[in-house]
């Protein structure tokens, strides 16, 4: 099968096409013929390198990945049977191996694919959406009625996010550049707030919950503006060290997160964009042969909503 491996950490030239055989399943795991293949700024740090790079090094061959969508080919597991369209975030953090045909898939981390969403659109519905679930659901546990902000809130995480909130029935208020500002209030947010033309500290505590896309200085701001008694949510490893000292300096919560494969929270998001209830917004989707431009797309910085890959 056709698959991309990572030779040694550094630039997109340490992608390589290569040929390998097709995994061999393991009791509970269903043999995913991928479809669409999303990617996600973490993709960009483990082949620098950092992110999960630590982790999966001594592998052997290294494939990046973990977002998929696809048809399952065979089956070891009582959960899918041969001909199910289903997506996931496999193994994260750990090997996902999703730079492939066919993706190795533990089954309790995957769900069925609505009939309402392409290939492409369901994979971008996956680490990002989890992510989004699982501080705001999981570990947050908004309500309705809540006040929240989430930044970047055009970016991957944060478009999902803002849909997830508005359907609580908290009150949202999103970040981004001015020129995101209608697909952030599109997405169902309440109120805008341009990232570069603000003064937090001349703001009322607001703000119930906090989602923190970015951090660094972010999470400064964003202490102006939380409630005593809200909470923070950092997601960006590295930069976020401080967010449970600086938070508990207001009489707030501060929490850093790294999602988790969970085929209940995906069966959970299945379920709102079968409901039209959420959508993936597609940034870019390439070809499965364009792998180091689909990176260097991501890696900008500037991506509104996902960036995706689909296999013939």
């Amino acid at each position: 099968m056709k698959a991309i491996i990572l030779k040694a950490p550094g630039g997109t030239t340490q992608l390589e096409y290569t040929d390998i055989p097709v995994p061999v399943l393991r009791e509970g795991e269903v043999l995913v013929r991928v479809r669409a293949i999303s990617i996600n700024p973490v993709d960009i740090k483990s082949r620098s390198g950092k992110g999960v790079y630590g982790r999966i090094r001594e592998e052997d061959p290294l494939i990046l990945g973990w977002d998929i969508s696809g048809t399952v080919e065979k089956s070891n597991s009582h959960r899918f049977r041969p001909g199910d369209k289903v997506f996931g975030m496999v193994n994260f953090p750990g090997h996902g191996k999703a730079y492939a045909e066919y993706v190795a898939a533990p089954a309790e981390q995957l769900a069925l694919k609505p009939e309402n969403q392409s290939h492409t659109e369901a994979a971008a519905a996956t680490l990002v959406a989890l992510t989004a679930w699982q501080a705001l659901i999981t570990h947050a546990q908004i309500q309705q009625g809540q006040h929240v902000l989430i930044h970047a809130a055009s970016g991957g995480v944060g478009h999902m996010a803002v849909q997830i909130a508005k359907h609580i029935g908290a009150t949202v208020t999103g970040t981004s550049s001015a020129k995101n500002r209608d697909f952030v209030l599109q997405l169902g947010a309440d109120h805008h707030i341009d990232y570069r033309d603000y003064d937090w500290q001349a703001h009322p505590r607001e703000f119930d919950m906090v989602l923190d896309t970015i951090g660094g200085g972010t999470i400064d701001k964003s202490l102006y503006v939380t409630k005593a008694g809200g909470t923070i949510i950092s997601i960006p490893t590295g930069l976020n060290e401080t967010v449970t000292e600086k938070a508990a300096e207001i009489g707030a919560k501060g929490y850093t997160m790294l999602v988790r494969s969970s085929g209940e929270d995906m069966q959970a998001i299945a379920g709102m964009l079968g409901e039209d209830k959420l959508k993936a917004h597609l940034d870019k989707v390439y070809p499965f042969e364009s792998m180091a431009e689909a990176h260097t797309h991501v890696e900008s910085g500037r991506t509104v909503g996902k960036v995706t890959l689909f296999l013939e």
